[in-house]
């Protein structure tokens, strides 16, 4: 009897355990797209990279950001210069501590009958692993336009989130991974959402 108490006790406290160990320290970055039907501007001539319009460029992060979509841009066929493509970076981070849904303390009774007599036992499950930790979400978004007529030729957005311990979360690592994801498979399928695994 006593071990079967003590069996049930452990099925509920699993779960419970398992919630507070499986939060990754990485994410998938999350990618959108759009761009006109005719690409064949895109991906090669000049371009300058400068921070969007009410966008801090003299900030540490935006110039980290905006140095890593330069390199990005000429990994896929343009080279930095004035008189060309504009491409504007915007930039956006926050802080958030995550919640959960369920109690930190279960409680379960169970009753059973045998040859051997009848009993009532009580199991009881309780999370040790404390609050979720503290996230940070970066959005990172790129607009590309043509220099003369200002006109959106190519527009990317993308965000990220990972725990505040997690490497990713500095500024230089995270912009690296950022811009890498954002312009993966230049100039992409207008209108579709993917999922990115940033590397390790």
């Amino acid at each position: 009897m006593r071990s079967r108490l003590l069996f049930a006790a452990a099925l509920l406290a699993m779960p419970l355990l398992l919630l507070g160990g499986c939060v990754a320290p990485t994410g998938p970055v999350e990618v959108t797209r759009f761009h006109l039907p005719d690409t064949r501007m895109l991906g090669h001539g000049a371009i300058s990279v400068e921070a969007a319009p009410g966008t801090d460029g003299a900030s540490l992060e935006v110039r980290s950001f905006t140095a890593a979509v330069a390199r990005e841009l000429q990994r896929v066929g343009y080279r930095e210069a004035a008189g060309g493509q504009v491409a504007e970076v915007r930039l956006e981070r926050r802080t958030y501590q995550a919640t959960r849904n369920r109690s930190p303390v279960s409680v379960a009774a169970g009753g059973s009958t045998g040859s051997y007599g009848s009993g009532v036992g009580l199991g009881v499950g309780i999370d040790l692993s404390g609050p979720p930790p503290a996230m940070i979400e970066t959005l990172l978004g790129v607009m590309i336009r043509d220099g003369a007529t200002r006109a959106v030729l190519w527009e990317g957005r993308a965000s990220f989130a990972v725990r505040v311990d997690s490497p990713l979360a500095t500024t230089q690592l995270g912009a690296a991974q950022m811009a890498a994801a954002l312009f993966k498979d230049f100039p992409g399928n207008s209108g579709e959402t993917v999922l990115i695994k940033p590397a390790k």
